[in-house]
């Protein structure tokens, strides 16, 4: 087996481990969480982490250049050279910190006008503010070196030290929660225990990299050595706060145009998608930095192989969510949390639009970032204007509603249309064609596995808002229509797909 995919394999074996450890953890605190601390405190963390996101634009595209820049080294062994670059990360990151660390504290400077008509009172406010701060500025100034564990694909290593720290932190918020109820205690715990894990990590770095040598103070000389960083960056750094804006900033736009309560209700729903979602991911994790030493061997056809492998696993994947989401979400939150937290179902279909498009799109992102494929920045500008103004237009009109229509308005000519012609006519240097006569297929066997599946489910008398265990039951047959579907029909049309089943028999195999 080449070492390329074992090394996938490993992440994807120690990722799906931690995730069922966690998934039981997640569901049960926040449960508990906001029984004994407040839907008010969680839309607060929710919010106050998306301040920090916006904080985190300045380094947005730097960490995604370095990765682009060590695939090479890595692959050819040429320690010095990985030396450099990690020294010129670590003083771009110092920088960084300083500049987030500034702005932080001029934001909270007007936390008194933020978050004047809200219940909390400023010390918690504040407390946790900058407490949620040191944890980010820790990734800054001391745990940048852990980007060369994910371009080496060792990613695993991340998570077994930061999921076991997460796990154990959980349990204690969850006993002293319970016992005290007390905000400043919980927060306390977070940020304990973000010190715990740097320690735990960057000594894990020191034995798995003995020749590591960061040079901080050489930065600002490297910076003459490597001047395409600073090109590649503020070409990825546009594409990057664009990502932030569609992506993150769902939770401020709610508290702008909504309230701080429904923030925590929102919360309920994203935190279960991106459960499901990193269930997944946990499988094909590692697949970014496999995809990367691939570009970096520069075999054209093995690439092209590749790509409609991941395409095609990818819509499979983005598939099996959206059904789930839809058949199933909605009567989890009613036994999870209660019939009082469901929302909308305009909103579910809409999120399930976007998690489609999202999730389908990564073989695309993939290789575009392998090939280190910036420079449509005016695609970038594009779609986030397109994003921010139909948000703020729509979300003031419809609340949640239109914030998700501003998402969806600005995905389709950019990420649907654009980004894979960009890949093809500037990556791969085949014509477009090729890419829609292939993932059309993709968008049909999709339809029609949903579909189907979701027709021949309405047949079965079993009511999943009945109890628990009717939803399992439910559930379980469910997914065993769409998959019968979708498998099926994806294994017989779709590109690339028998070159994946054959992988995963030979994978097994050996």
């Amino acid at each position: 087996m080449g070492e390329r995919v074992h090394k996938s394999i490993l992440n994807a074996e120690v990722n799906i481990i931690f995730y069922f450890l966690s998934l039981f953890f997640t569901f049960f605190s926040r449960k508990i969480f906001l029984d004994c601390l407040g839907a008010e405190f969680i839309g607060l963390t929710g919010t106050l982490g998306n301040i920090l996101g916006y904080l985190n634009l300045s380094e947005l595209g730097i960490s995604a250049c370095i990765s682009y820049f060590l695939f090479k080294p890595i692959q050819t062994n040429n320690h010095e050279e990985i030396n450099k670059i990690l020294s010129l990360l670590g003083y771009l990151y110092n920088w960084i910190g300083g500049i987030i660390l500034g702005s932080a504290f001029v934001i909270s400077l007007f936390f008194p006008l933020i978050f004047s008509e809200d219940s909390l009172n400023y010390g918690i406010i504040y407390f946790a503010f900058y407490a949620f701060l040191g944890s980010s500025l820790i990734g800054y100034f001391i745990n940048y070196r852990q980007i060369l564990l994910s371009a080496d694909q060792k990613n695993y290593l991340v998570t077994l030290i930061y999921q076991s720290a997460n796990l154990i932190k959980l349990s204690l918020q969850i006993f002293l929660a319970y016992q005290y109820k007390n905000l400043y205690i919980w927060v306390a715990i977070e940020f304990i225990f973000s010190i715990i894990g740097c320690i735990i990590l960057n000594r894990k770095i020191n034995k798995e990299y003995p020749w590591l040598r960061v040079n901080k103070k050489q930065g600002r000389h490297l910076l003459k050595q490597y001047p395409e960083v600073i090109s590649k960056t503020k070409q990825v750094f546009i594409h990057k706060i664009k990502d932030f804006v569609l992506v993150n900033s769902d939770e401020l736009f709610i508290f702008m145009f909504v309230s701080l309560k429904m923030v925590a209700y929102y919360g309920n729903y994203m935190m279960i998608i991106f459960k499901i979602i990193s269930l997944f991911s946990a499988l094909t994790g590692s697949v970014g930095a496999s995809v990367g030493n691939l570009v970096a061997e520069g075999d054209k056809t093995k690439m092209i192989k590749v790509f409609w492998e991941y395409t095609t696993i990818q819509h499979t994947i983005a598939t099996t969510i959206c059904f789930s989401l839809y058949c199933f979400l909605e009567p989890f939150i009613a036994h999870w949390l209660g019939a009082d937290y469901i929302l909308d179902n305009r909103i579910l279909i809409l999120l399930i639009i976007f998690v489609y498009i999202s999730n389908s799109r990564n073989s695309i992102d993939s290789f575009n970032y392998a090939y280190g494929l910036y420079s449509d920045v005016w695609s970038a500008w594009a779609e986030l204007i397109i994003n921010v103004s139909v948000t703020i237009v729509c979300g003031m009109k419809w609340g949640i509603i239109g914030i998700l229509l501003g998402k969806l308005f600005s995905l389709i000519p950019i990420i649907v249309i654009w980004k894979p012609c960009f890949l093809f006519h500037s990556g791969f240097k085949i014509s477009i064609m090729l890419y829609w006569k292939g993932v059309f297929k993709n968008y049909l066997i999709s339809l029609f596995s949903f579909t189907a599946a979701y027709y021949t489910l309405q047949i079965i008398n079993i009511n999943p808002y009945d109890s628990f265990f009717e939803l399992i039951k439910y559930a379980s047959i469910g997914m065993a229509f769409f998959l019968t579907y979708d498998l099926s029909t994806t294994i017989l049309f779709a590109n690339g797909a028998k070159d994946s089943l054959r992988r995963i028999i030979n994978i097994y195999k050996k």
